[in-house]
C-alpha cells in the first residue's frame, strides 16, 4: 500500500464499481429478474446489492462527506429504479424493495463508519510488493 494511503489501482476499482452499478441497473430493469426460492429472497438480493455498492464506493471515497453523499445517492438510485420498474410495465413497483435497498446502503455505511471498509487497501497490500 502507498504510504499516503492512496489506492494504486483506483481506476480499476472504479471501473469495477461502475460495472456493479451497471449490473444493478440491468438486473433491476430486466423483465426476468433473478429469484431466490426462499421467502423474501428478492429483499435479501436488494439488501445485498446496495450493501455491496455502498461498501465498495466508500472505500474509494472515504471522506465523511463523500460517504454521506454516497449513502444518499445509492438510496436515491434504489428509489428511482423501483419507480422505473413500475413505469416499465414489465416489473412491479414495490416499496419494500426501496426499504431493502436503503437498508443495504445504510448497513454498509455503518460498517464503514465503524472502520471496517478496507478490503481494497488490503488487496493492494497483497498485490503490490513492499519496498525495503
Amino acid at each position: 500500500m502507498h504510504t499516503d494511503g492512496a489506492l494504486r489501482y483506483r481506476p480499476l476499482w472504479l471501473a469495477m464499481g461502475w460495472g456493479m452499478v451497471a449490473l444493478v441497473f440491468y438486473l433491476s430493469l430486466t423483465p426476468r429478474p433473478v429469484e431466490l426460492r426462499i421467502d423474501y429472497g428478492d429483499k435479501y438480493l436488494h439488501l445485498l446489492a446496495y450493501f455491496v455498492l455502498m461498501w465498495w464506493f466508500q472505500q474509494l471515497y472515504p471522506a465523511r462527506g463523500a460517504r454521506l453523499l454516497l449513502l444518499c445517492l445509492f438510496t436515491g438510485m434504489g428509489v428511482g429504479l423501483e419507480y422505473l420498474q413500475g413505469i416499465s410495465g414489465m416489473r412491479v413497483f414495490d416499496p419494500a424493495d426501496m426499504v431493502a435497498n436503503g437498508l443495504g446502503a445504510l448497513l454498509a455505511w455503518t460498517v464503514g463508519w465503524l472502520g471496517f471498509a478496507s478490503l481494497l487497501p488490503w488487496v493492494e497490500s497483497l498485490l503490490v510488493p513492499k519496498r525495503q
